[in-house]
């Protein structure tokens, strides 16, 4: 029996803390870095591979600038020249050739004449072209698909086809220049390259001026191995262009795609008038008709001339004429970027000292038109007026107003300053004239 005072314990336990595994929790350590890392790896490989998808969803990427350079005068004195110069030039360099493989060597000059054979012009025109050949690698058809209803109400699709030229690349689309008129109120355009792949394609913008166009061709869709045959046209310098020089016409100057014709420039000091714009028209003696389109090159494979069916640049003959493409330049950027080729509608040209002393007409762009509906004639403009300014840029010449009317954009409104004849001479007067798109 216990005592009273006892404390009476049924149970006595004392709890110990279990002793650390360590070896254990390093491993768990590892195992949990382990699957860290893992799970890293495989959530990166995922984010690459899906990143190009997310951000189409939510930042688009934008079309790259396409850019072409402008060119220059390099011989003002003499842009005709003669054939004697290159003769000289060439003449020049063969003397030089020897000295640079071995300067010990002389050099042997050929002064005894000799006739040029059938087999000499043959391997000439081989050459002319074997650089056709290459450069027909930016040529290719553009084909514009039309609905129609025949007589008995049966529908058909009638085909148009035109050549055209590979411009650029923006990273999205090739693009391609040709004329409008093949792909106007059509269906489906269609772009066929020198491997007979074919591709659809997309307006991206005209000029209802020249009648020039460019069209996209979505860069995912054209096979690797037709990139592999195909090149980008480079656009050469067409401001020295003289008399005598040998060219090569491509495209379809008869009618047919990927023809080669050659010949020489017969002149370069042609020019036509246009709306809003002066250019130069070079001639050949190489034959063409009205149903003929395509490009002018230079024995450097460069293209230096467009000749094409539109009415108001080309008019039917016999020989081809084509368009400088230094003057064309700044229209086939603004059309490649998807830009609109500004517009107001006038017809002129240039008001030089001599005809401003001769006539006491005021220097500046003298309008020879000024086209109906047009927004110039909208505005006030009229025949006769002589432009002097535009905003607070003065114009002496078709240079500066060509200029300055592509740096606008549709809609714009521009303070033009003209000079009109009156009883008592010319009175200057301003006007405000918004820009807009010829279609």
């Amino acid at each position: 029996m216990p005592y009273k005072n006892d404390e009476q314990h049924f149970i006595k336990e004392k709890i110990k803390d279990k002793p650390v595994n360590r070896k254990q929790l390093l491993q768990k350590g590892i195992a949990t870095i382990g699957y860290a890392i893992l799970f890293g790896f495989v959530s990166c490989l995922v984010f690459c591979a899906l990143r190009p998808k997310i951000e189409s969803w939510f930042a688009p990427k934008e079309d790259q600038w396409v850019g072409i350079p402008k060119d220059t005068f390099t011989d003002e004195q003499n842009p005709e020249g003669s054939l004697a110069d290159d003769a000289q030039e060439d003449h020049e360099d063969v003397q030089k050739e020897p000295d640079k493989e071995d300067k010990k060597q002389k050099t042997v000059y050929i002064t005894e004449k000799k006739e040029m054979t059938l087999d000499d012009y043959q391997v000439l025109q081989n050459q002319l072209y074997k650089i056709g050949n290459q450069v027909n690698k930016s040529i290719v058809t553009v084909t514009g698909i039309k609905e129609g209803v025949d007589i008995f109400d049966s529908p058909y699709e009638a085909p148009g086809q035109a050549s055209g030229l590979i411009i650029g690349n923006n990273s999205k689309e090739l693009l391609v220049l040709t004329e409008y008129q093949v792909i106007q109120d059509v269906k489906s355009i269609q772009v066929t390259f020198i491997n007979n792949d074919t591709l659809d394609a997309a307006l991206k913008k005209y000029d209802g001026n020249t009648g020039i166009a460019v069209l996209g061709v979505p860069v995912e869709k054209i096979a690797e191995t037709t990139m592999n045959q195909i090149e980008t046209a480079v656009l050469g310098n067409s401001l020295n262009l003289r008399q005598g020089k040998i060219v090569v016409a491509l495209g379809s100057p008869l009618g047919t795609n990927y023809s080669i014709l050659t010949g020489n420039i017969t002149s370069v000091t042609n020019t036509i008038t246009t709306e809003d714009r002066n250019y130069t028209v070079f001639t050949t003696n190489i034959v063409s008709n009205e149903k003929g389109n395509g490009v002018l090159i230079n024995t450097n494979g460069e293209v230096i001339g467009l000749f094409l069916k539109s009415s108001n640049i080309q008019k039917e003959q016999n020989t081809l004429t084509a368009v400088s493409i230094s003057e064309l330049k700044d229209i086939i950027e603004l059309l490649s970027n998807g830009l609109n080729v500004p517009y107001i509608g006038i017809k002129g040209s240039t008001v030089t000292d001599a005809i401003s002393e001769e006539y006491d007409i005021p220097k500046g762009v003298y309008i020879k038109e000024a086209v109906v509906d047009a927004p110039a004639m909208t505005a006030g403009l009229q025949t006769g007026d002589v432009i002097v300014a535009i905003g607070k840029e003065e114009i002496l010449s078709m240079d500066d107003y060509q200029r300055l009317l592509l740096k606008m954009k549709k809609g714009d409104e521009i303070k033009i300053t003209a000079n009109r004849q009156n009883a008592e001479g010319y009175k200057k007067f301003t006007c405000m004239v918004e820009v807009g798109v010829l279609r």
